[in-house]
Formats: structure tokens, sequence, C-alpha cells
């Protein structure tokens, strides 16, 4: 039986090194669910894996996109189940990491394409925030659908908006959009997910920010400041810069709210993932090796 092991938790917890163990153990290869790490340009605010490690073993969805191009979850999924199917013609083991919540979902459940949106509504949406500004935005989100908000990077307008307009062109939640039928696999997943105490992680987050300033992050930002606006740099670790450099906040802040808004990342993803009964919970690398020794020594 073919086997796919997906590795989940929450920013800076450690799952690349963690996959990157299980992947040596189980003669496997990786496929990233990492909906920053597939851009090419980006490196240091995304922390993808080093060259070092993406030498140990094959890696997959890691740098092969622009951030010019229109690619989302839905067309992840797609791709990702195809190249799952196609690794298994080689390979007993296959694993999956990433805490890119929607990226796991679209490859295990499958992800319904999403209705197409009126032409004007997206523009009216538009106007709507930047007269009323982003709190309007998130009681808007809030109200229509509750549950997707609470999963959703709330401080990111164009998420809400793209949310938003689905919602009053279908009149569904988000839920009943994203799949309507999980697809059969003909393979076994075995879910892990990777965490720590909520003190130690947040630690480690901060520790992280430090590194990525210190390595170079808001001159890796600086370059795409002129393309701020692209969906795929709405994100957390460039965002504040962005606003930097328009003057929006001083460097001090602006180092407090990358810290500030990465732990919450970390909170919504850890919410997201702790909803699947499926994943089993360890905090390091050697409880998740010797769980998955007891597994091959059962087969």
């Amino acid at each position: 039986m073919k086997r796919l092991v997906v590795i989940v938790g929450p920013t800076a917890v450690g799952k690349t090194a963690a996959a990157i163990s299980v992947a040596e153990k189980l003669r496997a290869e990786i496929i990233s669910a990492d909906s920053r790490q597939i851009f090419k340009e980006l490196t240091i605010g995304t922390a993808k894996p080093s060259p070092e490690e993406l030498k140990k073993i094959t890696h997959h969805f890691v740098g092969n996109k622009s951030i010019h191009d229109t690619y989302d979850a839905g067309q992840y999924g797609r791709d990702a189940i195809s190249l799952i199917n196609s690794l298994f013609e080689s390979y007993d083991w296959v694993v999956l990491v990433g805490g890119s919540g929607l990226y796991v979902k679209a490859a295990l459940e499958g992800f319904d394409e999403m209705p197409n949106v009126p032409t004007g509504l997206r523009e009216e949406i538009i106007e709507e925030y930047r007269i009323h500004g982003l709190g309007w935005l998130q009681q808007q989100v809030a109200d229509a659908d509750p549950d997707f908000f609470s999963t959703v990077d709330q401080q990111n307008p164009h998420r809400l908006m793209r949310g938003l307009e689905l919602l009053r062109s279908s009149g569904k939640s988000m839920k009943s959009l994203r799949v309507s039928k999980k697809i059969e696999h003909p393979f076994n997943i075995i879910k892990i997910g990777l965490t720590l105490p909520r003190e130690e992680l947040y630690q480690r987050i901060d520790s992280r920010m430090d590194k990525m300033i210190e390595t170079g992050l808001f001159e890796e930002a600086r370059q795409f400041h002129s393309s701020k606006n692209l969906n795929a740099l709405q994100t957390v670790g460039y965002r504040e810069i962005f606003d930097y450099f328009d003057g929006l906040n001083d460097y001090d802040e602006t180092v407090r709210l990358l810290k500030r808004n990465s732990r919450r990342y970390a909170k919504r993803q850890l919410t997201w993932f702790q909803r699947d009964a499926e994943i089993k919970w360890f905090e390091n690398e050697t409880q998740i090796l010797n769980f998955l020794s007891e597994i091959i020594v059962s087969r």
C-alpha cells in the first residue's frame, strides 16, 4: 500500500527539518504545500528551504512559479494530486509538508472551481473598501461567513475582498464552495501535526524574524516595492515592510508588527489544523520518526 505522509503545523515550528528527516528515513521525495515558497522571487521572507536542504531531498513546488503568475489553491490541488500519483509509480512513500491550510486541503480533498464573479462586483467592493477601510471590510466578511473569517488572514485586504466577492456572488459559505465531494485516493494518508508550547513557539517566531531581518529581509522586500499590489505579496513579512517604505510606520514599529503578525498567523494556522481530528500531534522529529517506525514495522 502506498502512503502519503502529511506534515503540517504553524510557521517556524520546524516543519522543513522534520520533513527532510522523514523523507530520508522513508526514501521519499517532498511536496511543498506552502502558498509562498512556491514563488521563485521570494526567499528570505518565505523561509524557503536552504540550498543545502534542497540538495538533501528532492523538493517539489518550491520556487517554481513567479509572483506575476496567476496561481491559486485550486490549481495547486490539481497539480499536486497529479504529481503525487506520478511519484507513487516509483516510491512507496511521499511526504507532503506545509502550513498553508487551503493548499493541504486542496491536495487531499480536491477543490471545486470558484463561481464566476459578476462584472463590476469586484470593482464595487474595492471602491467600498477604499471609502470605508479595513475595519469595514473585516466586519462584512465576518457577518457573511464567520467560519471563513476565523481562518482567513484578517489583515490581508486582498484575501478579504476575494472572499467577499465570492460570498456575495454565490450566496454560499466558503466551506460549501471549496469542495462538493472529497476525492477518493488509491493510497493511505497519514496526517502528522508538529507543534510546540505557545510561549516556545512565539520565541522561535521572534528569533526567526530577527534572523530574517539580519540576512536581508528589508532589502529583499525593497526589490518588490513597486509590485506591492500583486496577490503574491499580500502576506505577512512583506506588507509590513511596504508600509515602512511608504512612511506609514517607523523601523521599530515595523519590526514589532512583523513579529506580532507572524505570531497571529501561527495562531490562525493552529486553529485551522486543530479542527482536523485525523491529525496526530507531536513536538519534535524524534517522536514523529518513532511513530512512523511503528507503522513500518506493523505493515
